[in-house]
């Protein structure tokens, strides 16, 4: 046992001393910092009325909680548990020079950064200084080390419905500073999909929920790294070398044999992986959850509470599928679309601006996108606002909206349009929770 579990475990054994002891009382004052001064200045630790705590293991939180509340969540089986083959997505260490909007690019990227002396490179991508896991030899030895080919090239899952475009090696310190190769290894086949979620909302309400059929960013769920996005491939692959698109590789569930034994108990056959699948991301859509449950989804993975209902997974799971469907663009609905751009001049993205009441959302002075409905605009995947975040970005990079750009953001609307209808009935199915 090392130092740092040693002292772990004394921090926990002397923190559950505390607990089983001592007294914990809780107080929230609010308000302007004069009215707090006058408060206190009114009231000592007698007068204030006390909240008493009884934290309870593993986060021991001195807030209040609802223990009956997370007696019933603690139920449900925790995603890691279910799906234990997870990390983090890809950090790049430099998203300039390895993301791309087209594989095109990356490859004349590629071809060019490698073959340049270390310090013209560093120059002509502005790398700036080296980093203690990326460096720019290292990059370029990992591009050399191997022939430059276009099967490297993959997608990647950028930001919500924002897919791109990376060189992907593999290699750990290379061209990608953490590749993540253990789990985004399933993710180069094609035939596969990933449940996307965080461990932690912090300063975030929990829309943290995406799928993915191919490798994922870190920040795909949000900007704040305390809620980077976890990847969670449903079916994983033996280790070959000939791994990207190989449709003749065994493939085996991403899942857990205690869980699907319970869910056995549960309902008396152990459904398709896609089934379960698609049950917990219809759960994971559901209003009622987040906001029943909102507490405990600020602090941990969430958690999947299972039905002894065959009638209700079924249903729970066709909607899942619709839902999965739409996020990965394959749905048929996405063909009937409901907005159109209007205006004059080009696709330049220069200003965003929404005009909620004409339904109108402008990517320049003249140019607009008509026929978005105010709470489509706002609503969020992750700590994103969708269609805001998707333009905002373009706007950064300067970009001028193709014929598929315009396309691909008019079927984001009827996505979110969707989702968000899917999403009431979602709870519409549910006839309570807990689940039975």
């Amino acid at each position: 046992m090392n130092l740092s579990h040693q002292v772990n475990e004394i921090f926990v054994t002397i923190l559950t001393e505390i607990m089983t002891k001592a007294k914990i009382y809780h107080a929230h004052l609010w308000g302007s910092r004069e009215d707090k001064y006058r408060y206190l200045l009114e009231h000592d630790v007698t007068t204030v009325p006390w909240t008493e705590l009884n934290p309870t293991s593993p986060f021991y939180l001195f807030i209040p909680q609802d223990t009956d509340l997370l007696a019933e969540y603690n139920q449900g089986w925790k995603i890691t548990d279910i799906m234990p083959v997870n990390s983090v997505g890809i950090v790049t260490a430099r998203d300039s020079l390895t993301i791309k909007w087209s594989s095109q690019e990356v490859m004349d990227t590629v071809t060019d950064f490698a073959a340049l002396p270390v310090e013209d490179a560093r120059i002509k991508y502005n790398l700036g200084k080296d980093a203690r896991d990326w460096k720019v030899a290292l990059a370029q030895k990992d591009l050399n080390s191997s022939k430059i080919e276009n099967a490297r090239i993959c997608s990647v899952l950028y930001r919500p419905f924002d897919v791109r475009f990376t060189y992907y090696t593999g290699q750990t310190r290379g061209f990608i500073c953490r590749p993540r190769p253990k789990v985004m290894q399933h993710m180069l086949y094609i035939n596969n999909i990933a449940l996307i979620t965080s461990r932690l909302t912090k300063g975030e309400t929990f829309a943290h929920v995406q799928v993915a059929s191919s490798i994922v960013e870190v920040i795909c769920m949000s900007p704040k790294t305390s809620n980077n996005g976890f990847v969670f491939p449903l079916y994983l692959y033996p280790d070959t070398q000939n791994q990207q698109g190989n449709l003749f590789v065994e493939r085996y569930p991403n899942l857990s044999s205690y869980f699907l034994t319970a869910i056995r108990e549960k309902l008396g056959y152990i459904p398709t992986p896609e089934a379960i699948f698609y049950y917990i991301y219809a759960i994971f859509h559901s209003p009622t959850y987040r906001q029943r449950y909102a507490e405990f989804l600020k602090i941990d993975f969430p958690r999947v509470p299972l039905t002894a209902n065959n009638k209700l997974f079924k249903a729970l799971e066709a909607k899942g599928e619709e839902l999965v469907e739409l996020h990965l663009m394959k749905s048929k609905k996405l063909n009937k679309l409901i907005t159109k751009i209007g205006g004059e001049g080009d696709n330049a993205v220069t200003k965003i601006a929404d005009q909620p009441k004409s339904q109108r959302v402008y990517i320049n002075k003249t140019r607009y996108f008509e026929g978005i409905a105010p709470e489509v605009w706002e609503f969020t995947i992750g700590g994103y606002q969708v269609l805001s975040k998707w333009l905002t970005d373009r706007k950064k990079a300067q970009r001028t909206l193709s014929f598929d750009d315009v396309l691909h953001y008019q079927r984001v609307v009827v996505a979110l349009k969707e989702t968000r209808e899917l999403m009431l009935e979602i709870d519409g199915l549910i006839p309570g929770f807990p689940l039975e």
